[in-house]
């Protein structure tokens, strides 16, 4: 089976080859599946906003699609930035750096730092069946930014044992994140819909 990555993200595609190989699965990126899809985000869940990406993709080749739709969420923010993660500031907080650094002036005089990571994976086959996983990853939002690795909140976001999720080698943070765990959640579900025969 092959799949079609909902997306553009060159390490999320890396990441999806690679756990899901074991499978036996492939994922092309929608390039090498020959179509382009831009779909707007206008659930209010990641579970809807993945879902809407992997459908659109499934439908535009033709082929199984998976998606991820992921985010973070800051306890003492109400659950901000949630799946608005990516587009945090709006034209104000252009990149990672300025999200972050609006996030942490939010942040300034709170003592609740808990935050987590949150990932949805979505896989939708032609013929309208859909599966879905989340992960988490649990931790909390730092005073100041640490770490030159990851990308995001990466830099902000303190693992409980005192690490940055930025200061993680790409091989661990695979291990313990978000989308990671959501992945695993995924190839699980994945290995018993294909062992029913579906």
């Amino acid at each position: 089976m092959t799949f079609v990555l909902a997306g553009r993200n060159r390490k999320k595609l890396e990441e999806m080859r690679d756990i899901l190989s074991g499978l036996g699965i492939g994922v092309l990126s929608q390039a090498e599946a020959g179509v382009d899809v831009e779909v707007e985000e206008t659930g209010s869940t990641f579970e809807e906003n993945a879902l809407l990406k992997a459908r659109a993709v499934m439908e535009a080749s033709g082929l199984p699609a998976i998606s991820d739709d992921s985010g973070l969420a800051v306890e003492a923010l109400g659950g901000a930035p949630g799946i608005y993660s990516a587009r945090y500031g709006g034209a104000a907080a252009a990149d990672d750096t300025a999200r972050y650094l609006l996030l942490l002036r939010e942040m300034e005089g709170l003592s609740n730092r808990a935050a987590k990571y949150v990932c949805c994976i979505a896989a939708a086959f032609p013929g309208g069946n859909a599966l879905t996983a989340m992960g988490e990853c649990r931790g909390f939002i730092a005073h100041e930014p640490r770490g030159a690795g990851g990308f995001g909140y990466d830099p902000i976001f303190m693992l409980p044992d005192g690490r940055m999720m930025a200061e993680l080698d790409a091989a661990e943070k695979n291990k313990i994140s978000h989308r990671a765990r959501a992945l695993a959640e995924m190839k699980r579900k994945l290995s018993e819909y294909l062992k029913n025969g579906e």
